[in-house]
């Protein structure tokens, strides 16, 4: 079953069938050829993994994103983030940087990341004499931080793979992380500018208007708070969290920014469908795919393997970043939790390291992987909505890889990076 499985798998991959339906057409032609079982176990399987009440927050935080992006707020954390950086030296860089940071505290999902804010940023750094290409690049590079500051669909996935690790931990874990992304980040961008001469295009902003801009952004800046700190404080699940988040968002839309009209809400509730469906057929896809793995013992039998080596946690670590990363090329991070956190974590588990840095250091090279070609997610959406080529953003990725890659390297050497907050806040 194993060897028609992932033959399967890498054929329909090669031809250009999408991952979604190569991963479920190799597990049922693995189960069609390969056993004994019914092919209806295969639909059971993808069934049984989208029944399931924490997944539900995965599209409310999509449609979240979309209400934010219909109603004004993303403009206007926009206009926030530019205010403070805007006039130095690549500021509209920074901004590009700080607005997805911001934006990825409410959508979780790099996805609308890139979509939403990043597009508007490219189109800005443009015509402020910006190369299209570099601006694309930087805001895909960006869009990294959506999975990893949270809310965080990848974490509550993980979270389903995984008892040692909750949801709410999880969230706690990627703060960190995501401002560590968020600053190597920055400092990549003032090396490339320092280079290239990119500077400012518009003065700082008056003093008054800073803070007429500030106020705006409150509302929208709150939504983070409200989500975190109801998680923490008991009050909601991550699921019910992203119920209070559309709501919210719809208020804020509604009645503080005035932008958001009953007309738009018809085409907000479709691109939040779209986009949720093509993330839970993958899930489904995926669960398929991983069930055919667990019953024939790969995950065991390559734990048994792996600690038969006797390798101290950091050779460990360092193993898998270099699988991670090679996987990443070929594979979205959804699938790649469903398919390999069952088979690592136990191994992790056994050698003492701790679930909360191992949970950082798999979603945050999974992630890596949509900045990666040829399968890499945001590479194409940038492409799509800017109209770039996907080898412009390839060329342009070099100083924004370093930056990531450094954050995954201090993740490794340093897990309170990763622990220290989880366990702080109780978890």
């Amino acid at each position: 079953m194993v060897t028609i499985l992932f033959a399967s798998f890498f054929v329909l991959l090669l031809i250009g069938v999408p991952v979604a339906f190569s991963l479920a057409i190799s597990a049922a032609l693995a189960v069609w050829f390969g056993s004994s079982y019914p092919m209806l176990v295969v639909v059971k399987e993808m069934f049984s993994c989208l029944d399931s009440f924490p997944l539900m927050a995965v599209p409310f935080f999509i449609l979240a994103a979309e209400v934010m992006t219909g109603g004004a707020m993303t403009t206007v954390l926009l206009r926030f983030a530019s205010q403070f950086v805007g006039h130095l030296r690549g500021g509209l860089g920074y901004a590009n940087v700080l607005s997805s940071t911001m934006f990825a505290g409410i959508s979780g999902s790099a996805l609308a990341d890139a979509a939403g804010p990043g597009a508007m940023m490219v189109r800005m750094m443009e015509k402020s004499g910006y190369d299209k290409s570099y601006a694309g690049a930087l805001t895909a590079s960006s869009a990294v931080i959506g999975p990893i500051i949270p809310p965080s669909n990848i974490m509550i996935l993980y979270a389903m793979q995984v008892s040692e690790v909750s949801v709410g931990g999880l969230f706690m874990a990627g703060i960190v992380p995501g401002l560590a992304m968020t600053a190597m980040l920055c400092a990549a961008n003032w090396h490339v500018c320092r280079q290239r001469g990119y500077r400012a295009s518009e003065p700082r902003p008056a003093l008054a208007e800073m803070v007429r801009t500030t106020f705006l952004a409150i509302p929208a800046l709150m939504l983070v708070v409200i989500i975190i700190g109801g998680i923490r404080g008991g009050i909601f699940t991550p699921t019910e969290a992203s119920v209070v988040a559309v709501f919210y968002a719809v208020l804020c839309g509604t009645f503080v920014y005035r932008s958001l009209k009953p007309r738009d809400l018809p085409a907000i509730l479709l691109r939040a469908a779209l986009v949720s469906v093509s993330v839970l057929v993958i899930l489904a896809a995926a669960r398929a795919f991983a069930w055919v793995l667990i019953i024939e013992s790969v995950p065991q039998t390559l734990a048994d393997v792996i600690s038969g080596w006797n390798l101290s946690p950091i050779v460990f670590l360092l193993a898998v970043n270099l699988l991670l990363i090679l996987f990443g090329l070929f594979m979205d991070p959804l699938p790649g939790v469903m398919v390999l956190v069952p088979i690592l974590s136990p191994i992790a588990h056994s050698l003492g390291i701790d679930p909360f840095q191992f949970a950082m250091i798999v979603i945050v090279n999974l992630t890596i992987g949509l900045i990666t070609p040829p399968v890499g997610a945001l590479l194409f959406v940038i492409s799509s909505t800017v109209r770039l080529n996907v080898g412009e953003l390839v060329r342009e990725m070099p100083p924004f890889m370093v930056a990531h890659l450094i954050v995954l390297t201090m993740l490794t050497l340093i897990p309170s990076l990763s622990t220290w907050l989880p366990h702080a806040s109780g978890f």
